[in-house]
Formats: structure tokens, C-alpha cells, sequence
């Protein structure tokens, strides 16, 4: 009978044993598991105003519960791509648990309307509410267009290189024909061609300087090698 009771108390014993040895195991995995998600905790977003680095922080949020070792970069550049406010941006991973956003935000070029509502247009050719910026800026022209903002981009761009100042010029108006025609805050209507636009404006420049011609408000430029004046 005490052998019996000496075997039974060294399976207890070693059934204690490998109870405690498996518990061990298993706390030290879910450690390891919870260190592994902790790893990654914080999110850093600057070039924007305070609200709107608030609201990409909050797009991000979910990366919260993941290891830095394991974010999803397309999945973040994805978001971050949708953002119209975003002109470009830069991630970096600083470990152990910091990625940090640097955000260049997109120039507002001008106002235009969209199913009467009005919206800013960006230097990436995308669409920003007015009312995602802080104060109305009056001193941008007004795009009369219901799509094609790229190809307003590219006209700023054309622009920029003449010596034509974009200041100068209130309205644009878009055509299908792929065509603009500009209206100055001097009351000047310039119809621009499908090409050679910079030497267009060069033309326009000087007929607007020339006192020969200071009666004659419309600008036509659209057949080549032709100026066409009128009231």
C-alpha cells in the first residue's frame, strides 16, 4: 500500500510540474504576441493644418493594433493617395514605434463650382470642399468647368512659364474643343488656341500694354498667324 501511495503522490508531482511548465509557455507566447502589437503605437502627421493631420492620423488608426515590422506600405500609401489635400508624402518607420508622415499639401490654384457647391482646385488636379480650408481665399480665379481639372494644371503650368501673370487673370473659361479662353480683372477676353499658347499670350501681353489698342476688350487668338480685335 505505500508504494501505491508513493507512485500516486510522484504522478501528482509530475502532473504539478508539467502543469506550471505549460502554463509558463503559454503566458510567455502571449508576451511575446502583446509585445509584438505594442511594438507599433504611434503615428506622426505634419504638413497639414492641425485639424486635417487630426483626420489622416485617424485614417491610419487601425495601424495601431499592428507591428511596424508587419504595416501594409501600399495598403498606407493607398489611403494616404485618397487624401485630395495631399500633394505628395513621405513615410518613414522609426523603430521601435513611431511612423512618421510628412505631408506636402496641394496648391489651391483656383475656385470652381460642381453641383453648386464650390470646391478649390488643386495643384494635383483634384477637387478640395471650401470648407476644408480655413478661410475663403477671394483672390483666386474662378475655373467655369465641369471636369478636366488636369488639364487646367497643365495651362497654370504654360503660364508659368510666359511672362503672362496668373494674378492677372480672373476667370477661365473651359471648351470641349479642348480650348480655354481667359478673362482678366482689366476686363481683357483672351481667346487662346489649342496650341502655341505661351507665344499667344506674349501677343496678348503687348496688345494689352498698347494704347493704340486700349478700346478693344476681346483677344481673339485662335486661328494661327490671325489677331482678331473687337469691343
Amino acid at each position: 500500500m505505500m508504494h501505491r501511495s508513493i507512485d500516486r503522490n510522484l504522478r501528482l508531482f509530475f502532473y504539478l510540474i508539467l502543469f506550471l511548465l505549460l502554463s509558463t509557455q503559454i503566458s510567455k507566447n502571449n508576451n511575446i504576441k502583446n509585445n509584438i502589437k505594442n511594438k507599433f503605437n504611434s503615428i506622426e502627421v505634419i504638413g497639414l493644418s492641425e485639424e486635417n493631420n487630426f483626420k489622416v492620423r485617424e485614417s491610419l488608426k487601425f495601424l495601431l493594433a499592428e507591428s511596424i515590422f508587419f504595416i501594409n506600405k501600399k495598403e498606407l500609401q493607398n489611403i494616404l493617395r485618397k487624401n485630395n489635400l495631399i500633394d505628395y508624402f513621405y513615410v518613414k518607420k522609426i523603430y521601435p514605434n513611431l511612423i512618421k508622415v510628412k505631408i506636402k499639401q496641394t496648391d489651391l490654384l483656383a475656385i470652381t463650382n460642381q453641383n453648386n457647391k464650390k470646391f478649390y482646385i488643386g495643384s494635383n488636379g483634384k477637387l478640395i470642399p471650401i470648407n476644408q480650408i480655413k478661410g475663403l481665399n477671394n483672390n483666386l480665379p474662378f475655373v467655369y468647368s465641369k471636369s478636366n481639372y488636369i488639364y487646367f494644371v497643365k495651362l497654370k503650368k504654360i503660364i508659368d512659364k510666359s511672362e503672362f501673370k496668373f494674378e492677372e487673370i480672373e476667370f477661365f473659361y473651359y471648351f470641349p474643343s479642348n480650348r480655354w479662353d481667359i478673362k482678366t480683372k482689366d476686363g481683357f477676353l483672351i481667346k487662346l488656341p489649342e496650341k502655341n499658347i505661351v507665344k499667344s499670350l506674349k501677343f496678348a501681353e503687348l496688345i494689352m500694354k498698347s494704347k493704340k489698342f486700349e478700346d478693344k476688350k476681346v483677344i481673339d487668338l485662335r486661328i494661327s498667324k490671325n489677331i482678331i480685335l473687337s469691343n
